[in-house]
Order: structure tokens, then C-alpha cells, then sequence
């Protein structure tokens, strides 16, 4: 391994390496960005993890409990239900007064240099309870001015909080859309207060996607980045998105995030409870596809919990609870986290040279069909992680026209406690139905041999390489992932 993929492996997992250069005020600039995108937008999205697919590999998020009431109900949704390990949005471990949540954040800071992004969302609604948001947002700003904010709503009471959204520098924000049929609202939203009373049916509906439009549009006015997330309910409004999707383009969301329902009955939700299945990732994958020319999609969405704390894919917010923090915590030093993000800016460029590198050797390749591959990787953009060790696997497709992030597969990991678990291996096995190649940058024999048994290759050729260089490579390659494996 060389001493750059040591650093940067080092900064992602253990803080940050010391390192000489381009001063930490002076990079990040619009040069490792997009093509397709204007500096200043990249100004805002190349540190949020959710906002930016690329920013996910670097940069970590906080959510902070401090909004725990709602101002409507949906039928997939009950904030009641808490498992440490579940990760799902509406839930927490402990709700936080304003200055309880200050104090964790300053905690979060000091101790993990990739925080960039502090969110509220929920577990109830952001601004619901916007005078518990707003002096969070106050309080965090005057001793981490570094840090983005951004807030998630339902948007029932998003038009009246615009104006204090941008005076609080907030240029983040997420609003849940699932219809823009007040019809089709009616098998999701049971009820929603507003005007200091509760509405039902088709008016409650109605009511909620007009003040959801309003907001968004007025939020795009002022030039604030809106992601627009969707719950994906199979017969309920799963063809129906395609014109959410259309109607929010329109208006200028810069994202539109299409999550799957989460319906386990033990959460005791109405779904949950009634049947109501969530898609397969197969119909997910093709809803996607079919959206594609409509508002940009963000497929890198891990619906995390409204207390998560780290990079997305883990959740390190039972290392910060209250009772754990130091009471004298009063300041978290920039410098770390200045010094992470300026050698972040030194790796993206290495990153974009091997990208443009790995198109280059797709462009001549014959059009055959798209490769489907599995990626183990803990960030950085490279196969850097352990196959026992993932928790998830991030899934790429590839052909002579490049390589694209699709989503991501969940599992549970196959190593606990220094052993193999044949059980979690089995439900690994299962969460990558579809794909027959998986990167990783190790496995035992153990594990290589009963996936080569259910025709899963696993690959350590090139482990810690770039993502977008070894997928050019397996592909330029022509042979089949299994002689590529042995």
C-alpha cells in the first residue's frame, strides 16, 4: 500500500495525518468539482455527505434529537419504536434540550475531524419545533461556524419559517414529498394539525401539498439547496412518483431521494402492521432508471436515525451519548477538521485523474451489457475493506460509457467477535441477489468458498484502489469474475 492510501485510510478511520502544502483555508475550490457544476453550488454540496455522492466517501454527519413533536402522521412512520442498532429515520436513543445538543456537538467535533454537516431531523418535525431547531442552530453556530446546517420537515410549516431558515445561514434543507395527488395523500396521511386543528382526509391532504409546494419554491427563491425525499410504497404511489418527480424538477429541488418503505411489523407502524410491503431493491433500482432525465436522484441514502453521528453507512452515536460526555467541553479546535478537509481536496483530484483514466479505457470497448459489482470500501473511494468487516456493500454498474453508483445493499457483517457467522453470511448472500462480482480488499477461504458455491465471485485483486480504476479494469478485462477470483 503507499503512503497516500495510508493517510488517507488513516484520516478516515483513526483522525488526522499530519501533511504539508495547500493551506486548509485555501482548498476544496471549485477545481475538484463537476463539470456540469456551477462553483457555487459546489461550494455548498462538496462537504455534505447527502447532498454530494462523492462527499459521502470523506465527510461524516450529525443529526441532534432536540425536535421530538409532529404536526402529522403517516402510516410508515412511529417514533416510539428504538433499537440502538436500527438504523431508520424518526428514531433516537435520547431526546436533547438546545443546550444539551450544543454540548454534543462540540464533543462529535473534537473527536471526529470528518464532521462537516449538522442536521435536525426529528425524530418529530424540524419545524414543528422550530424554536427548539433554531436555538440549536444558534447555539452551534457561534463555536463551530464551520459546520453546515440543514434541517429536514414535512413541510406542512415550512412557508412560515423561510426567512428565519436563511437568516440562520441554513442552505440545506429536506422535504419529504410522497404525492402531488391529494388522492393518492389520502392512503398515507391519516391526519395533520395545522391552524391549531386537525384535519383528516382529503382536505388534510390537500392542505399539506399545497403548503409542501409553497415551501419549496420559495426555499429555491432564496437560493437555498432542496433535496426532496420520497417513500417508495409499492400500490400506493410507487408509479405515482414519477410525477412527483416530474413536479419538483420543475421547481428547481436540486435532489429528489427515493427511499424504500421500511415495513417490519415490530416497529408498530400502520404499514407495518396492515402488510404493506416495502419494494425490492430490483424495483427500486428500475423506478430509478425510469426517472432518469427528471430531477438528479440521490442513490446514497442510508435513512439514517435522527441521532446519527459519523459517515453514512455507520453510526457511531452511542460513543457520544449524554452520559458519556465530558462536562468540560467548552471548545472543539478547527485545525483537525480544516487539516481533513484539505488533504479530502488533494485525494478528490487524485480521485477525478483516475475516473478520467478508467473512461478513457471503457470508450473503445465493444457495448456489451452492463456489469453489476458489489464494493466493499469503509471510504476514500477505494476497495479498502475487509469483507467479514462490511456492513454494506456499495453497488456499481459498469460499461463502455463508465462507471456509475446505483445504491447500496445492507447486511449484517459476516465477522463478530474475531469469527465468522454463517448465519449473517446466508442473509449476505441474500442481500446480493442480482450481483455475481464483489470487491473486496480481503476475505478468508471460509466465506470465498460458499459464495463461489452460490456463484458470487469475490475479487482482492484490487484491494485499496480506486473504485472507478478497478471496475474500468475487471470490465477492460473480459474474463469471468470466477477465473478473476482464483
Amino acid at each position: 500500500m503507499n503512503q497516500r492510501v495510508i493517510a488517507l485510510d488513516s484520516l478516515l478511520n483513526t483522525g488526522v495525518t499530519k501533511r504539508k502544502g495547500c493551506a486548509a483555508s485555501g482548498c476544496g475550490g471549485a477545481a475538484d468539482g463537476p463539470d456540469d457544476m456551477a462553483p457555487e453550488v459546489w461550494a455548498k454540496v462538496r462537504d455534505h455527505p447527502c447532498y454530494s455522492e462523492g462527499a459521502h466517501h470523506y465527510f461524516a454527519r450529525m443529526h441532534v434529537a432536540v425536535a421530538p413533536a409532529c404536526n402529522i402522521q403517516c402510516h410508515y412512520c412511529n417514533r416510539k419504536y428504538d433499537c440502538a442498532n436500527e438504523s431508520r429515520p424518526g428514531v433516537v436513543s435520547e431526546r436533547l434540550t438546545p443546550e444539551q445538543a450544543a454540548r454534543k456537538v462540540l464533543a462529535v467535533a473534537a473527536a471526529v475531524p470528518q464532521l462537516s454537516v449538522l442536521g435536525v431531523a426529528g425524530p418529530g418535525d424540524a419545524l414543528h419545533d422550530f424554536t427548539r431547531t433554531f436555538e440549536t442552530f444558534t447555539l452551534v453556530a457561534r463555536t463551530l461556524p464551520d459546520l453546515k446546517l440543514c434541517l429536514s420537515t414535512n413541510g406542512l410549516a415550512l412557508p412560515d419559517h423561510v426567512a428565519a431558515i436563511t437568516a440562520l445561514n441554513i442552505d440545506h434543507v429536506t422535504i419529504t414529498i410522497n404525492v402531488v395527488d391529494p388522492e393518492v395523500g389520502t392512503r398515507i396521511y391519516p391526519w395533520i394539525f395545522f391552524r391549531n386543528r386537525r384535519w383528516t382526509g382529503l382536505e388534510a391532504s390537500r392542505i399539506l401539498l399545497e403548503r409542501q409546494m409553497e415551501g419549496l419554491e420559495r426555499l429555491v427563491a432564496a437560493g437555498v439547496l432542496v433535496k426532496v425525499n420520497s417513500v417508495m410504497i409499492p400500490g400506493v404511489n410507487d408509479e405515482h412518483l414519477k410525477a412527483v418527480n416530474a413536479a419538483v424538477k420543475q421547481r428547481g429541488a436540486f435532489l429528489h431521494n427515493i427511499m424504500p418503505l421500511i415495513s417490519d411489523p415490530a416497529h408498530g407502524t400502520h404499514f407495518g402492521l396492515s402488510g404493506q410491503r416495502g419494494p425490492t431493491p430490483a424495483e427500486l433500482k428500475e423506478l430509478q432508471d425510469a426517472l432518469a432525465g427528471g430531477a438528479s436522484l440521490m442513490r446514497h441514502c442510508r435513512q439514517c436515525r435522527a441521532d446519527a453521528v459519523g459517515l453514512l453507512g455507520e453510526d457511531r452515536g452511542q460513543e457520544f451519548r449524554l452520559d458519556q460526555l465530558s462536562a468540560t467541553t467548552q471548545t472543539a479546535d478547527p485545525a483537525p477538521r480544516l487539516e481533513y478537509r484539505a488533504m479530502v481536496a488533494e485525494a478528490r483530484a487524485d480521485r477525478r485523474r483516475a475516473a478520467k483514466a478508467a473512461a478513457v479505457r471503457l470508450a473503445p470497448l465493444a457495448d456489451v451489457l452492463p456489469r453489476r459489482v458489489a464494493v466493499c470500501t469503509k471510504g476514500g473511494g477505494r476497495i479498502n475493506q475487509h469483507f467479514g468487516h462490511a456492513r454494506e456493500f456499495q453497488v456499481y454498474e459498469v460499461d463502455r460509457t463508465g462507471v456509475r453508483f446505483i445504491g447500496h445493499r445492507r447486511a449484517d457483517n459476516y465477522c463478530g467477535g474475531g469469527f465468522g457467522q454463517d448465519e449473517n453470511l446466508e442473509a449476505i448472500i441474500a442481500a446480493l441477489a442480482g450481483i455475481d462480482t464483489v470487491l473486496a480488499a480481503k476475505i478468508g477461504a471460509c466465506p470465498r468458498s460458499r459464495l463461489a458455491e452460490a456463484g458470487i465471485a469475490v475479487i482482492q485483486t484490487y484491494a485499496h484502489e480506486y473504485i472507478e480504476t478497478s471496475l474500468s479494469a475487471l470490465f477492460a478485462s473480459g474474463l469471468a469474475p470466477q477465473a478473476l477470483a482464483s
